[in-house]
């Protein structure tokens, strides 16, 4: 199988901000905010940094966001920003914490993952299909634990996983080091990890993914 590689598509101001975070290099922690397009058509976010905000709306929603108190140093996640957005009959998603790794390559090894078409209807492959382009599913041989790989935050590579009920302590980490073989060695990827999934944010930790901002991901329905 393949490594799964973007085309073109990474050169999003917000990939570029991950990217640059990834490498040490964060926006200015100047309380400020900017609006950039969306990166996915139909799906907005908001994202923040240390200091510094990121809306990726689209360039006609009409809302006064400064009114509603959007700023670089937490307003931007206000609620009522969200709920603007979003409209009265949108789609918002849970706030998560974002993390960065860098891709580790297979350098022509045996692939740990192979592709998994019979976990396609799981509830995690479907939420990330709907969120994000080009999304593999993968996984060990045997086994339920699955891997989505595709092209999520800001056009750049986004993981999720999911553990099966026979996987024990650890398992987590080692399933994200297995899918950072998967992704070009030096490329960035990103994973979106609800803070409260305290399990999954130490799988992703243990696996070499370190946090650099947030997001929260509308549908919008103005």
């Amino acid at each position: 199988m393949g490594q799964w590689r973007i085309t073109g598509v990474n050169e999003h101001p917000v990939g570029r901000s991950l990217r640059d975070a990834a490498a040490g290099r964060f926006p200015p922690v100047d309380g400020r905010w900017e609006e950039v397009p969306p990166w996915r058509p139909g799906i907005e976010a908001v994202v923040a940094f240390t200091g510094h905000a990121v809306l990726a709306v689209a360039a006609d929603h009409g809302i006064d966001l400064a009114a509603l108190g959007v700023d670089g140093l937490g307003g931007a996640h206000h609620p009522r920003v969200a709920l603007a957005l979003a409209g009265a009959a949108g789609w918002i998603d849970s706030l998560d914490a974002v993390l960065v790794a860098y891709g580790i390559g297979s350098a022509g090894a045996q692939p740990a993952l192979v592709e998994r078409p019979d976990l396609a209807a799981h509830h995690r492959v479907e939420f990330a299909a709907a969120v994000r382009d080009d999304v593999q599913v993968l996984g060990r041989r045997s086994g339920s634990a699955l891997v989505t790989l595709g092209r999520g935050i800001g056009g750049l590579a986004e993981l999720g996983v999911e553990l099966g009920p026979d996987d024990g302590p650890g398992s987590g980490a080692e399933l994200i080091t297995a899918a950072l073989t998967e992704v070009p060695r030096g490329d960035v990827a990103v994973a979106a990890v609800a803070p409260g999934n305290a399990r999954a944010l130490r799988a992703f930790l243990g696996g070499g993914f370190r946090p650099v901002a947030s997001v929260q991901l509308i549908r919008p329905a103005r």
